[in-house]
């Protein structure tokens, strides 16, 4: 059964991510980096919030590995790093990086302070 909610929750994280990106980038005019960041420091907070909240087995394979997994996206992270960094833009490459991670660790702590 977790399998399944697994792809279950996943059917509904990726296209999640896909419509925060796109109203996003079409209604506020954002960047795909700034996308990037609200998603991944969404599912932070909620992967924070499911696992304070005492959710496990398949509970937390729909919510945490399903939708948090599909909603957040390491590769595009890494590849913007990436290109900024080779691009020349090193200060925005940094900027990325050290705001991605106070956010979503700030994220993932608020949603654990809550739930818990």
């Amino acid at each position: 059964m977790t399998p399944l909610l697994v792809a279950l929750g996943a059917a509904l994280g990726a296209p999640s991510r896909y419509l925060v990106m796109h109203l996003m980038r079409t209604r506020l005019r954002t960047t795909t980096v700034a996308g990037t960041i609200t998603v991944n420091v969404i599912g932070s907070f909620v992967l924070g919030l499911a696992v304070a909240s005492g959710m496990h087995g398949s509970a937390l394979g729909l919510v945490g590995t399903g939708f948090c997994g599909a909603l957040t996206t390491f590769s595009t992270w890494g590849l913007e790093l990436w290109e900024a960094w080779v691009d020349g833009e090193r200060r925005h490459a940094v900027a990325n990086l050290v705001l991605s991670l106070v956010l979503g660790l700030g994220a993932g702590w608020l949603g654990w302070t809550l739930g818990g």
